[in-house]
Formats: C-alpha cells, sequence, structure tokens
C-alpha cells in the first residue's frame, strides 16, 4: 500500500439551509503523513472528512487526492476508505467475512478474499481471531477488524471519524499506539478526526485546530501546543492560565502588558503593539511558587491535588483569578492549604496574542 497526498483547494461547504459548516479552507496532507484535525463537536472537522471521501460536495473549490481533482467522483470511485464511529461490523460474520466483504465485488474468490483478509489480520496484530464473529471480541479488537476492512480494498487515504471515542480510557491510550504503529507499517496517508487533544497530539505528524469552520492553526505536536497563534488553539489545546490586559511596551521578541496582576511580560510572536489589547497564556507546568522569575505576584493556595506523579495546585489572587500549577511530586508539600505564597513564571515561558474567543471550559460545556 502506498498513500497520496490530499489538497483542498479554496474548499468550501455551505448547506442548503445557508447554514457554512465550512469556510474557504485550503490545506495540503502530505503522503503517507498521519494528519489529524481536532476541534470541538461542531467545528466543521467530519464535514471536511465527509467531502475528501465524497459523501458531501464542497460547494467551492476542488479536493485533489494524489493530483486527481475528485469532482464528479462518488466514495467508491475515490482511493479513499472511511471508518465510522460505529464501527459498523456484521454481527453474523466471522471476522474475515467482515475483513473481506469489500473484495467480493471485486471478482476476487473466496479462498483469495479469505487469504487476503489473514494478511490483514496478521498486520492488526489478530491472527488467531478469523473465524470468530464480532460479538467475541472486545473493543479493541473490532476497532482492528474495522481498520484491517478498510485496507482490505487498499486505499491510498484512510479517514478516521474518531474511532476510539467509545472506547475506555486506557484501551483508548493503548489504541493510539497500535494505529500509529499500523499507519507506520503501510504507508497509507491517514486523517484522522477527533476532540482529543491527547489523541492528537500523540498519534500525529501534524494537527490541524480548527473551529467554528476555520483552520485556524497546522503545524506539530510541540508548535501547537508550545507556540499557539490564537487565543482558541492556546486555550483549546492543553491547559492553560490566561491574563487579559493591554500592550504598555515592547522590547524586541518580548512585550510588556497591563493587567489586573500588575505588569507582566512574555514573548510577543505577533508583533502586537502598544495599546493593543491582548491575552498573555502560561501553561501550568511553567508556573512555580517563589520569587525568582520575571513574573510575580502574591496569592493563596485553594487546593493541592495529587495525580501520582504529579501534583495539581490551585491559588488564588487577590483579585480572585485562579490559577492552576502543576508540579512533580518529589514526595514533599512545601504549601498548605490557606498559605499566602509567592507564585510566578518567566517571561519566556509565556506568550502574548492578539483577544479574540476561547475555548469553552469543561463546565461551560456541560452548562449547555
Amino acid at each position: 500500500m502506498r498513500g497520496k497526498d490530499v489538497r483542498l483547494e479554496g474548499v468550501a461547504i455551505t448547506y442548503p439551509n445557508g447554514f457554512t459548516a465550512v469556510q474557504p479552507t485550503d490545506l495540503t496532507i502530505e503522503a503517507g503523513e498521519f494528519f489529524s484535525i481536532l476541534g470541538p463537536s461542531g467545528c466543521g472537522k467530519t464535514t471536511i472528512l465527509r467531502a475528501v471521501s465524497g459523501f458531501v460536495d464542497p460547494s467551492a473549490g476542488q479536493i485533489l487526492i494524489g493530483g486527481e481533482d475528485m469532482r464528479g467522483k462518488g466514495p467508491n470511485a475515490r482511493p479513499t476508505a472511511l471508518i465510522f464511529q460505529n464501527l459498523a461490523l456484521f454481527p453474523l460474520m466471522p471476522v474475515w467475512e467482515n475483513v473481506a466483504f469489500g473484495l467480493e465485488a471485486r471478482g476476487m474468490s473466496r479462498r483469495a478474499r479469505r487469504e487476503k483478509a489473514l494478511e490483514l489480520l496478521d498486520l492488526v496484530a489478530l491472527p488467531e481471531q478469523a473465524d470468530k464473529k464480532p460479538g467475541e471480541l472486545s473493543g479493541g479488537q473490532r476497532q482492528r477488524v474495522a481498520i484491517a476492512r478498510a485496507l482490505a480494498v487498499e486505499p491510498a487515504v484512510l479517514l478516521l471519524d474518531e474511532p476510539l471515542s467509545a472506547l475506555d480510557l486506557k484501551l483508548r491510550q493503548h489504541m493510539r499506539a497500535e494505529l500509529r504503529a499500523i499507519q507506520r507499517k503501510t504507508g497509507v496517508t491517514f486523517i484522522y478526526i477527533t476532540h482529543d487533544q491527547g489523541e492528537a497530539l500523540t498519534m500525529s505528524d501534524r494537527v490541524a485546530v480548527m473551529n467554528n469552520g476555520v483552520i485556524e492553526q497546522v503545524g506539530s505536536a510541540d508548535a501547537i501546543y508550545s507556540a499557539p497563534q490564537s487565543a482558541f488553539v492556546a486555550s483549546f489545546v492543553g491547559e492553560v492560565n490566561p491574563f487579559h490586559g493591554r500592550i504598555i511596551g515592547t522590547d524586541g521578541a518580548m512585550a510588556q502588558i497591563e493587567t489586573p496582576h500588575g505588569r507582566l511580560v512574555a514573548r510577543n510572536p505577533t508583533a502586537l503593539a502598544n495599546g493593543a489589547t491582548a491575552i498573555l497564556f502560561v501553561r501550568p507546568e511553567q508556573v512555580g511558587f517563589g520569587a525568582g522569575y520575571s513574573n510575580r505576584f502574591e496569592a493563596r493556595l485553594m487546593r493541592r491535588d495529587l495525580e501520582g506523579a504529579f501534583v495539581t495546585f490551585e491559588v488564588q489572587t487577590p483579585t480572585g483569578a485562579q490559577i492552576n500549577l502543576h508540579q512533580s511530586n518529589t514526595g514533599g508539600a512545601s504549601v498548605a492549604v490557606d498559605d499566602i505564597c509567592q507564585v510566578g513564571f518567566d517571561g519566556e515561558a509565556a506568550v502574548l496574542l492578539p483577544d479574540g474567543p476561547m475555548a469553552k471550559t469543561g463546565a461551560e460545556v456541560a452548562a449547555q
């Protein structure tokens, strides 16, 4: 198997009711790449996947796979295979027949279909499960059967729509490694849709973060996490502490921002000018106790949660703002709940971004 590149050129998707699910989008996914589209529910990521697979026609622009324009080509005429959330395995068929289902239409004999199915089951580490029914397998095993079935038709591009969402946490974590290993073995281009940042960051060569029909940033997992380019990306990917304010001074790559907590300094990658409203973002693992930081303020420790190898602290500033800290568990507690302490972070560890919409918190999503 060999992957092909996928290019979206000015692709926009508007439904008959006037709702635009995908704003005009340019995107290139390299051949053989594990590429994830990450975003909240309703952001348009699944719509892009359905457009690439041929189930939705773009309202504007074009989709090219391996340089070939896909206009007028239905799902069966494209070099793609799509794995849905519910897997859609046939419960009364043995596993090998599920895997080989798409090969019968190609005129392949039963013996040849079984040989191909066994080869693919070996690829996904299920060589002993060929004659079982899907109901006799675990959730992770059924997931691998669905992948083997999709690979049976030798797609150049495999499209995965939140395939791990129904699995428990430990099984999801295990299947991340399995999926990545299968992708590397086959060389097929994987386009993976998820709202789970852990899945996207751990598996992908590159990640696109999407919000309200717009791809806000494309980059490696490290770039997306450490160098976000918008307030939404910074607040959606990983935990973050935001400080709102106005730029009051710039010095090369750094800038000062006036906030309710005082003047703070941070990196200024978008060259925000004096007077601009902005948000300073710093990750909890970059915040610490003590006075030896370029940005510091007093706070009261409200909570200390032990999470095994790590400890999460929640402090409250005199303004009432809550700030989270993550530290390695070294076996001792230097600060106790209700203590007044010094908290800070270095300017190089924080980033200033233009004021803009942020991702909703878990509490905000639950309240909807």
